[in-house]
């Protein structure tokens, strides 16, 4: 991609596999969470004509363990009201904005570098660990293809200063039930690397 590219991760080895994949990018760790990747990102974005939210994550099925997601889209998915009668996002309510839409052509440069699914990817505080939230997401998010915790972060810092932003998740488990022995982070850690530094080349 043209121009000046800030990568944002939340953790180390998510950095390490960039560089470790070659990729020619400024990347920053961010720390885990939106509020952290909010705030790292605002005090980077000098200078920079794109941004990327980077990172593993887990896969809505049929997106597969070890393949990569693209956002056509990022939200803020637990940013709003339980009530009664379910959860109401907060653009609902009137109080903020929870949707960032990825400028179609940073979606489509980012699928043909990476080859990933696209779709929504949905930022939570908290992770999703039952079969019933995983539900109650893709009941909300019909097209969502995966989830992170600092992809909206990003996407709000960027859009305060009018910088185009994309977000990229490898897959390392299924959005769901907490079964670590199905996780596979080194694949995943793998996938990133390759897919950031296809993208940024």
């Amino acid at each position: 991609m043209p121009g000046s590219v800030l990568v944002v991760c939340a953790v180390e080895a998510e950095r390490d596999a960039i560089r470790a994949a070659g990729a020619a990018a400024h990347v920053v760790v961010a720390g885990v969470g939106p509020a952290a990747a909010a705030a790292a990102t605002a005090e980077a974005l000098d200078g920079v004509d794109l941004v990327l939210s980077v990172g593993i994550g887990g896969g809505f099925t049929p997106v597969e363990v070890g393949s990569v997601a693209v956002a056509s889209a990022v939200v803020f998915a637990d940013l709003g009201a339980e009530t009664a009668d379910g959860f109401v996002p907060v653009s609902e309510l009137g109080f903020g904005r929870d949707r960032y839409d990825v400028d179609p052509a940073v979606c489509e440069q980012l699928l043909a570098c990476t080859g990933g699914s696209v779709g929504t990817i949905v930022t939570v505080a908290t992770v999703t660990g039952t079969a019933e939230s995983a539900a109650a997401l893709l009941r909300r998010y019909p097209d969502a293809v995966a989830e992170g915790m600092e992809g909206a972060g990003v996407a709000a810092a960027a859009s305060r200063r009018g910088v185009p932003f994309g977000e990229i998740r490898a897959i390392s488990n299924v959005v769901g039930p907490r079964d670590r022995d199905s996780w596979r982070i080194p694949q995943a850690l793998d996938a990133l690397g390759r897919a950031v530094a296809a993208a940024v080349a």
